[in-house]
Parts: C-alpha cells; structure tokens; sequence
C-alpha cells in the first residue's frame, strides 16, 4: 500500500537537508506545525526558528501553521513581542530600561493582536513577512517579498506591502467546494490514491 513519504521524518528527499517537514525540525512548543508542510532554506533549515521573530515565552503568543503548506526560504513571521504603544503620546519602550523608567507601563499593556494563523495547503513565497494577528485561510498564495498585514482569504493570490489581492485562484463556487472538501484532512490513502486528481483541475472527478 502506497502511503506517501513518512511524515514524522526530518528530511523527505534522500540526500537532500535543505527541505525538512517542518513539524520535526521546530522545538518551540509555541509553534504547531501541522503533518506534511515542508520549510525550504537556503542555507539551514533551522533557520526557520530565527525567522520568527521577537517570539517571547512570558507573551505566549502561537504561530499555527496547518497541513500541506510550502514556505519558502527567508519567510518572516512577526510575533507580538515586537508590539509597541501606539494610541500614547510615544512609542518608545522607556521599562525595558529601567533606572528610573521602570514604571512607565504600570496599569498599561502592549498591544497584542493574537496568534498567527496559516491555513491548510498555504504556499508563502520567498522572503514573505507575515505580521502578528494574521490569519492566511486555506488555499491562499502569498507572493515573494509580500509583507501581509491583515487577513488572508481562502485560495487568495497576495503580493506586494501591504499585500493585497491579486487575485483569487478559483471562481467562489469551487473554492466553496473545495473547502467543504478538506482534502487535506483525508488519511494518507486516499491522498495518495488522488495525486493526480489533486494536482488536475477538475474538482468534480474529487467529489465523485
């Protein structure tokens, strides 16, 4: 019975330590990594820690990342700890510093706008920033050097900073469709039997 590569190896291509599956390669209990997305670097794939950034424990903040998804080399994900005040007079971090400033932020909080969220099946291309607070649905393509400021929608095209749409990858009906479909929820056998239906463009011969 064919099954498709293992999921709980490091490296998926033989001989070949620049492409991991992600979710083998993370330490961070912070960062959930689901089966099958794979992290592309060009120099270490352990990379992709240093690459989420200002990441702090006592924030406790996520960065969840769904099944199936391609993330290029250099992808940036800005965590909350790099929030600053910014509905006060300053935004200068005087805490941090002390002697004097310590109580700069008593009774007040740095903003937080939540965890980063990447969908199922997300490809986000070479040096792509992804922002705190972000969600990118299912499907979605974010361009190379994009920096993504807001929600991504299902099977949207995003490029450019701030990225905004380029456009969608389907017509509505199918990528409703292909949303109830959850392919990559399916187990392993039936992902594999559906390769090449998968990689097609017909959604009909999926649904059958």
């Amino acid at each position: 019975m064919m099954t498709g590569p293992d999921r709980d190896v490091k490296y998926p291509l033989e001989n070949y330590d620049r492409l991991c599956f992600l979710k083998n390669v993370v330490k961070n209990p912070n960062i959930i990594v689901g089966d099958y997305t794979y992290y592309d670097d060009f120099e270490n794939v352990e990379n992709f820690e240093k690459n989420v950034k200002y990441h702090f424990d006592f924030i406790g903040d996520k960065l969840i990342i769904g099944k199936f998804c391609m993330i290029a080399s250099d992808v940036k994900f800005i965590m909350n700890g790099a929030n600053h005040l910014t509905n006060a007079l300053t935004a200068y971090p005087f805490a941090i510093f002390g002697n004097g400033w310590e109580m700069a932020m008593a009774d007040k909080a740095y903003p937080d706008k939540g965890d980063i969220i990447i969908g199922n099946d997300v490809w986000i291309g070479y040096n792509a920033t992804i922002l705190s607070g972000v969600t990118i649905g299912d499907g979605a393509i974010v361009a190379a050097n994009a920096t993504v400021v807001k929600d991504v929608e299902p099977y949207a095209i995003v490029g450019g900073n701030p990225a905004k749409v380029i456009r969608m990858r389907f017509p509505e009906e199918k990528i409703a469709k292909l949303l109830e479909l959850q392919w990559w929820n399916w187990d392993i056998e039936k992902i594999t039997r559906n390769v090449q239906k998968l990689t097609g463009t017909e959604i009909d011969a999926l649904i059958e």
